[in-house]
Formats: structure tokens, C-alpha cells, sequence
């Protein structure tokens, strides 16, 4: 909904259902209004950032504030509220890696007919925690458990400078996709890619390997925007932003 519409949505539901399904959508609307960079937001930038009336985001906010889900400062403004934090709780106790991961791997697979791999680091080194090889005969030999140097090779590069841990934000690389040719083995290309969870934590490193003949100029495009896809999904399904990796994908600067 624009900042200037205060029309109410259509809906073909029952009148009583219709209304409870538009204050849950509202509920959700004044939660999403607030971004990483809020501390707090005062009811004019709620009604601004949702185009709702103040007085109907006073009324569903009083609830919001009895479920924790909002929190009313002295000074009249909002913040989010604890609930969100036990939910989001919750969600990474039963986040699975396994759930995940491999459905992505294969996609991949599909879509470049190279090896991927996701891996993560530990120590100096880099282990592969999940591979579906190529269909391939001639391809590169990588098998789950395996570890490789930090750094040599896209997905060692990308662990290293995507580490928050490590390095600062402010000192990632430019372009969140990585390629190499022929620096972890003579004849092995690579391309990778970092998988954030939330609080942009590094959660690993997706990558596509194989014959560095195969990783020319003409197919490099189509494969970086495979794997920043499939980087930007895996992170949107372990809880983190895809905003960079979307926008790298589809072109655009970040």
C-alpha cells in the first residue's frame, strides 16, 4: 500500500473472516515498517511507512504491545519487542542446514553442470560440508568432509572476506562473487558466492567447480548469475538479507 492510499484491500472472504485476515495484514505492515538502521519510530513515520491512519495503527498496536511484540518508549516513540526475539529463537533452533542446502546444490547442478559445494570454515582451513557432483565424466573431485586451504580458491576467498568475525563490513569486497582459475589446482575454475544468516552472519560459501576450461569468458556471466541466485535463496531461507546478492545478480550495483 503507497504512503497516500487509505483505501481498505478487496477481498472475496466472509465480512468477519475478510476483517480478521486485513488486521493481521496491517499487524504485519507495522511490524515490516521498521528497518535495520531504527532504533525507534515515532507514529508519524509508522503512518508515513504504512499508509495507515494513526488511529487504526494505535488500535492494533495496543495489541502488538500486550503480545511483546512492540514496546512503547517514554518518549512516545516504538520499538520492536521481545517476542520477536523468542520467535526468532525458535526459528534457528529448528533451522536445519540438511533442510536446506542440498535442494540448492542440485538446482545448481542443473542449471551450470558443474560440482556445488557449501562450505565453511574452520580454523585456516575450509571444510565442505555438502556436494552434488556433475553429471559430468570429467569434472572436479570434491566429497563431503573434505578440507581445503583458506586461501586458495573462490569459496576459501569468499570465507575469509566475508567473515564479519574478521573483517569489518565496511572492507568486504565489492562484488560478493568470486572467481578463480586455476589457484587451487592448475586446471580447476571456481565461482562462489556467501550465505548470510541474520544479522548478516556468515553462515558459508556456496560454489560451483569444475575443468577450468569450462569456466571461458563466453559461459562465466550465465554461471556468477546462477550462483548468486542461488546464494541469495539460501539466504533468504536461513534468515538473512538477499538485498545484495539480488542486486548483483540482476545486474545492479549493491
Amino acid at each position: 500500500m503507497s504512503p497516500g492510499s487509505k483505501t481498505e484491500r478487496k477481498s472475496g472472504l466472509p465480512s468477519d473472516k475478510a476483517s480478521g485476515v486485513a488486521a493481521v495484514e496491517r499487524a504485519f505492515a507495522i511490524l515490516n515498517a521498521f528497518h535495520t538502521s531504527d532504533t525507534s519510530l515515532s507514529l508519524n513515520e509508522i503512518a508515513l511507512r504504512t499508509g495507515m491512519y494513526k488511529s487504526t495503527i494505535l488500535r492494533l498496536i495496543s495489541t502488538l504491545v500486550q503480545e511483546h511484540c512492540i514496546v512503547r518508549l517514554d518518549d512516545g516513540s516504538y520499538q520492536l519487542g521481545s517476542m520477536l526475539l523468542h520467535w526468532g529463537g525458535l526459528y534457528q533452533a529448528s533451522l536445519r542446514l540438511d533442510d536446506h542446502v542440498p535442494p540448492i546444490l542440485r538446482r545448481l547442478v542443473q542449471e551450470t553442470e558443474e560440482g556445488a559445494s557449501f562450505f565453511t570454515r574452520e580454523g585456516n582451513l575450509r571444510v565442505c560440508l555438502f556436494r552434488v557432483d556433475s553429471p559430468r565424466s570429467i569434472r572436479d573431485h570434491i566429497r563431503t568432509g573434505d578440507l581445503l586451504p583458506l586461501d586458495r580458491g573462490a569459496a576459501g576467498r569468499v570465507l575469509a572476506g566475508f567473515d564479519r568475525t574478521v573483517t569489518p563490513p565496511e572492507s568486504f569486497p565489492t562484488n560478493p562473487c568470486i572467481v578463480t582459475v586455476g589457484e587451487r589446482e592448475p586446471d580447476i575454475g571456481a565461482i562462489s558466492a556467501p550465505v548470510f544468516g541474520p544479522r548478516d552472519s556468515l553462515r558459508g560459501a556456496l560454489a560451483i567447480s569444475g575443468p577450468a576450461a569450462r569456466f571461458s569468458n563466453d559461459h562465466l556471466p550465465g554461471m556468477k548469475q546462477a550462483v548468486l541466485r542461488a546464494a541469495a535463496d539460501l539466504t533468504r531461507r536461513l534468515g538473512g538479507d538477499p538485498a545484495r546478492l539480488e542486486h548483483q545478480a540482476a545486474g545492479s550495483p549493491p
